[in-house]
């Protein structure tokens, strides 16, 4: 990876997906020491493990923090136990709110995720439940709504009949909600799903949204790299075994190498920078797409309340926008 991207200055550091906190400490010291002997890595930033809150993973805390980690991202998904059981989760709500005491202990920063809009959830359940949540935060909150995905087994009940979610006006209601709530309480969203106190967002996500280039290492990784003037997408072998063989075979695990049109640049500008409460520069947009923004498509999106500019620069989903970004996207684009 490092002959593909060149010399380059490390922003922040993501070891995700998976479970990850099954590593050993020294481990981790190791891959941030490659990264470090790769790339140019200066002090103090932003280098987040995710973890699953079970005890003997939160044990190995202090040894992460020591090799350099100084964000974790948890995932939770419920503080309730039956719906943790439900989500097919290992971990119960006791070692959740032990692992994330430890966390707020260790490590400067910490966040950890939650899922709602499950079946037979109520308004008022969540609220409680979210308001207990931003009680336990430190400083970032990922809230994502129950999303039913083909061939999982929530897919099988739910196609069968046995299954009930909320439907897309309770599950707006929700969402509204928790806009409403997050932002009276201090953690309001800087992203579709994200909150965090100012100053505290994600540093390595905001990447992603704001269209940055980042280095895919890890099996099934993907990346997004600006080389020569082009942009290359990037993605990793997914199945671990083979992914080791094939980096001790060529030296990297790549299987997809591919370069991205100008407007396939610019699709994903704005699907990606929609997200974000900044919004997306049209004027960085325009030079993916090669043409200006269709000023009635924008009047038209405007006048339904689903977008609204930024200064003369920029354009943003509105809260309500935010439900419909991939409709924005097709008018836009």
């Amino acid at each position: 990876m490092r002959a593909l991207s060149g010399p380059r200055e490390v922003t922040s550091i993501f070891i995700g997906g998976g479970t990850p906190s099954l590593m050993q400490p020294e481990t981790l010291g190791e891959i941030l020491e490659a990264v470090a002997n790769a790339w140019h890595v200066p002090g103090g930033i932003e280098v987040t493990l995710e973890a699953n809150p079970s005890s003997v993973e939160a044990e190995r805390f202090r040894g992460y923090r020591a090799a350099g980690v100084n964000r974790v991202s948890m995932g939770v998904q419920s503080l309730d136990d039956r719906q943790l059981k439900f989500l097919g989760r290992l971990h119960n709500v006791e070692q959740a709110l032990g692992a994330i005491r430890l966390a707020r202990d260790i490590f400067p920063r910490m966040s950890f995720d939650l899922i709602y809009a499950r079946p037979g959830q109520t308004e008022e359940e969540w609220k409680t439940e979210l308001n207990q949540a931003i009680d336990l935060a430190a400083d970032h909150l990922s809230l994502y709504q129950l999303t039913i995905e083909e061939g999982t087994p929530f897919y099988a009940l739910h196609k069968a009949g046995k299954l009930s979610v909320p439907d897309d006006d309770q599950a707006a209601r929700l969402y509204e909600m928790t806009q409403d709530v997050t932002a009276a309480r201090g953690l309001p969203a800087y992203e579709v799903s994200n909150h965090a106190r100012p100053g505290a967002e994600s540093r390595h996500n905001l990447t992603y949204w704001r269209y940055g280039d980042y280095a895919g290492i890890g099996p099934g990784a993907h990346g997004r790299l600006a080389t020569d003037g082009r942009k290359i997408a990037t993605a990793t072998e997914r199945h671990p075994e083979t992914w080791l063989e094939n980096v001790e075979a060529h030296g990297h695990g790549l299987v997809e190498l591919s370069e991205l049109t100008s407007e396939e640049q610019a699709d994903e500008l704005l699907l990606m920078g929609l997200r974000v409460k900044e919004g997306v520069d049209l004027a960085r947009w325009s030079s993916y797409s090669g043409k200006p923004v269709d000023t009635e498509r924008e009047a038209f999106l405007m006048q339904l309340g689903l977008i609204e500019r930024v200064g003369n620069h920029r354009l943003r989903a509105t809260p309500e926008g935010m439900l419909l970004l991939n409709r924005i996207v097709t008018e836009l684009s």
